[in-house]
């Protein structure tokens, strides 16, 4: 399977580390384009391979580590997803009153995944703050978890399989509208299992 990030912020270049750390090819995809991430791709190594939007699509699962704001100009580069894995590591914390109101009562996931036509949409990777997501827990033997959400059970499955490659204890919530509502922002208010850095037994 081949992996790509969109988004070269603090989450993607977070994520980036994480494949280069495990010498997983991955490609990096911003909207200023690959010259910008050349200095990313010499400090991190010959794993992460700058690419343009439409080379990143190319990609069977795909990161989405953008600024919530950037979903839509994201979705809108191609008419149909085809199936793709589209991981959303993004939150909600900073959205206004009016953006709030904007999501029209539904999860932000949900939303997202209604703009990605004919991905597979998994929320994951956006429960931490980029300094501590992939950080090795206090206690030998144990690894930092990562939970995972999707209304596509095969999907969520995969990416629980990368995110054990990556080193993560991969935890499944189950649906989007069920135990994914604990990775959500909620009435400006942070779901539980937000900012909550827990590990478990290799």
């Amino acid at each position: 399977m081949k992996y790509a990030i969109i988004g070269s912020g603090q989450i993607g270049t977070a994520l980036a580390r994480l494949f280069a750390h495990k010498n997983i090819e991955v490609a990096i995809a911003n909207s200023r384009g690959p010259a910008t991430l050349a200095s990313l791709a010499k400090e991190l190594g010959s794993s992460v391979v700058p690419q343009s939007l439409q080379d990143a699509y190319k990609a069977e699962m795909i990161f989405l580590a953008v600024p919530f704001s950037a979903y839509k100009d994201v979705a809108k580069q191609f008419k149909q997803w085809d199936g793709k894995i589209v991981v959303d590591a993004m939150n909600t914390l900073d959205l206004s009153p009016e953006e709030r109101k904007e999501l029209g009562g539904l999860l932000s996931s949900e939303v997202v995944e209604k703009a990605f036509v004919g991905a597979r949409l998994v929320k994951a990777f956006n429960h931490l703050p980029a300094k501590q997501l992939g950080t090795n827990p206090a206690v030998k033997g144990q690894r930092q978890a990562i939970f995972v959400s999707s209304n596509d059970a095969d999907a969520s499955a995969a990416v629980g399989a990368v995110a054990t490659q990556l080193g993560f204890a991969p935890i499944e919530l189950g649906r989007l509208d069920q135990g994914g509502v604990l990775l959500h922002v909620l009435g400006g208010r942070p779901g539980a299992l937000l900012f909550q850095n827990l590990a478990k037994l290799a």
